[in-house]
């Protein structure tokens, strides 16, 4: 038995002494007491204990440098400059004075209107480069159940994930949450394929999990690369979850009419970001547009 185990049973058996009304006896040394202390606020860490004793995944910097995703401050300096104009709108939203109105601030989810505009390499960039801040740590959740990417993307073998802790099949949320070799970030993969992906992430259990996400560190971002809007109806689900959603736009490609069935849907958040991506030309720079839709 560890020290933290021994003190939280001292504890327990106090407790259990003093409703019998018996005294307990003082701690017999300062140690004793600090043994308990200390075992209060591992208890109440024992998130993050857990997740930095799982294996941790390695990212291949060069290869994620050569397709364009910011490992590193050496990467594509154009690319950096890109993300730094997309993170700050959302970092503002997440913890300046608009976060006191937005329910879950700090959670933001990337998706688009149909397959292949690009929202997982946006996902990916925007963990990275918010990764990259000082006092941040970012989640990257792969909530693109149906056709999960982040495993692929990012060159690690599938592990469980979002839908194995929402079938109750692992013993908590710190068993599906993976350490990179990027100190800042996290990665919750999604899990293997389930029939029932639309009921479990409109579950009650998904929307406590989304809460727990949002407030257990009121300093990290959480970021949900979901499935595109107009193919499921998991995207909408999640946006009433979130605080912030990405919407990315393929330019020359996505339809007005789908951009505009799609923020329809989003409605039920309260900010929705236009990000217009794989655009040769706009009013901010060479590569991306940006815009915002709602309060």
């Amino acid at each position: 038995m560890s020290t933290i185990e021994k003190a939280l049973a001292k504890q327990k058996q106090a407790e259990q002494d003093r409703k019998k009304g018996i005294e307990a006896p003082l701690p017999s040394s300062p140690q004793q007491n600090d043994d308990v202390m200390t075992a209060k606020s591992d208890a109440k860490d024992v998130f993050t204990q857990q997740t930095s004793n799982k294996e941790e995944i390695i990212l291949n910097g060069d290869s994620l440098n050569r397709r364009g995703f910011i490992y590193s401050p050496k990467s594509a300096h154009h690319i950096q400059e890109e993300f730094r104009h997309i993170k700050r709108k959302l970092l503002n939203n997440a913890f300046g004075p608009a976060s006191k109105t937005l329910k879950n601030s700090n959670l933001i989810m990337v998706s688009s209107s149909s397959p292949n505009e690009g929202k997982t390499f946006i996902s990916i960039n925007l963990a990275l480069s918010i990764a990259l801040e000082q006092d941040k740590t970012v989640l990257l959740i792969d909530a693109d159940v149906l056709r999960p990417s982040l495993h692929r993307e990012l060159e690690f073998e599938s592990k469980q994930g979002l839908l194995e802790y929402l079938l109750d099949e692992v013993p908590s949320l710190s068993d599906v949450i993976y350490n990179t070799s990027i100190a800042n970030l996290k990665l919750i993969p999604s899990g293997k394929p389930h029939h029932l992906t639309n009921e479990l992430l409109a579950s009650t259990k998904m929307a406590t999990l989304a809460e727990e996400l949002a407030k257990r560190y009121p300093d990290r971002i959480v970021i949900f690369d979901s499935p595109p809007v107009l193919a499921t109806t998991q995207a909408e689900v999640l946006a009433g979850l979130v605080g912030q959603v990405v919407l990315v736009i393929e330019a020359e490609m996505t339809l007005q009419s789908m951009v505009s069935e799609s923020i329809e849907k989003l409605k039920v958040c309260d900010v929705v970001l236009a990000l217009l991506n794989k655009s040769t030309h706009s009013f901010d720079s060479e590569y991306y547009g940006y815009g915002q839709y709602g309060h």
